[in-house]
C-alpha cells in the first residue's frame, strides 16, 4: 500500500504525524507482544514531530519501556557536536519519555573509533536482522534519504546493511546509513516532507524514479508520504465521491 497525505502547512503536518505515530505504536503495543522497533530520522521537521509526540504520550497511554529506537543515518562527528541527529533527538524525547539504555540505539559518534566504516560495522552487529515497524525518513531536493545520495557509492554499494558514507554531497562528509535493503525491511516506511524546493524530488519519488533513492526505498506492507502542499505541488489530485 502506498498513500500520499498532503497538509496545507508543515505546522499541520508535523501535529498530525506526531498523533498519527502515536496512536500507531500504541495499536501495535495491543496487538503485539514484543517491542515495538522504531527507527528515526533528523531534521527540522522529524524533530517539530518529535516534540508534539512527546507530550502526547502520556494521554495515549503509551507504553514506554516497550518501545525500541533507532536511527537511520548520522553524521560520524563528536557525541557533542551539534550537528549529530541523536543529540537533537534525544534530548527533545528526553524530556518526557524515559530513554531506557537498552532499548536506545543511537550510531556511534566519533569518539576514538577509527573511521566511518568501522562505526558502521559495530552498528550493523548490534542490529543483527532487526525489522523495524516503522521507518521515518526525511528527504532531500535532490531525493536522497538518510545518507544515501543518487550518483554516489552509497545508493550503490549492495551487501551490507549499515555502511560508512565518505565524502557524502552535503556536509559532514563523513556519515553512517542504513543501506536501502535495510530500509526495505521496515514494514512500513513513512517519508516526511515539507517545502516548495522539494516538489519535483517528491514528484519523482511518488513516481518511483529508480536513479534516486526516495524512489526505491518503501516498505513491506505500506508507504506514507506525509508532505505539506508546497512540497506536493507537483502530484496530481484524485477525488473520490463515497
Amino acid at each position: 500500500m502506498e498513500q500520499v497525505w498532503r497538509y496545507a502547512t508543515s505546522a499541520d503536518l508535523t501535529d498530525a504525524t506526531a498523533e498519527r505515530l502515536m496512536r500507531h505504536l500504541v495499536g501495535l503495543q495491543a496487538t503485539q507482544d514484543e517491542p515495538v522497533r522504531l527507527c528515526l530520522t533528523g531534521g527540522r521537521i522529524a524533530n517539530r514531530i518529535y516534540e508534539v509526540f512527546a507530550d502526547l504520550a502520556d494521554d495515549f497511554g503509551l507504553d514506554q519501556a516497550r518501545v525500541e529506537i533507532w536511527w537511520g543515518d548520522e553524521r560520524f562527528v563528536p557525541t557533542e557536536d551539534p550537528t549529530r541527529h541523536a543529540g537533537h533527538t534525544l534530548a527533545i524525547l528526553a524530556r518526557k519519555l524515559p530513554m531506557i539504555a537498552s532499548m536506545t540505539h543511537p550510531m556511534p559518534a566519533a569518539d576514538g573509533i577509527a573511521d566511518s566504516d568501522a562505526s558502521a560495522a559495530a552498528y550493523a552487529k548490534e542490529l543483527g536482522d532487526t525489522v523495524f515497524d516503522v521507518t521515518l525518513l526525511g528527504m532531500g531536493v535532490d531525493g536522497h534519504v538518510a545518507s544515501i545520495f543518487p550518483d554516489h557509492p552509497s545508493f550503490a554499494l549492495q551487501g551490507h546493511s549499515v555502511i560508512g558514507v565518505n565524502d557524502a554531497p552535503l556536509g559532514p562528509p563523513s556519515r553512517i546509513s542504513l543501506t536501502v535493503e535495510t530500509l526495505n525491511r521496515s514494514r512500513e516506511v513513512w517519508y516526511l516532507v515539507a517545502g516548495e524546493e522539494k516538489a519535483v524530488a517528491v514528484e519523482a519519488s511518488v513516481a518511483g524514479d529508480p536513479a534516486i533513492p526516495a524512489g526505491v526505498v518503501r516498505g513491506r506492507d505500506a508507504t506514507l508520504w506525509l508532505v505539506d502542499r508546497a512540497a506536493a505541488g507537483l502530484l496530481p489530485y484524485h477525488s473520490c465521491s463515497f
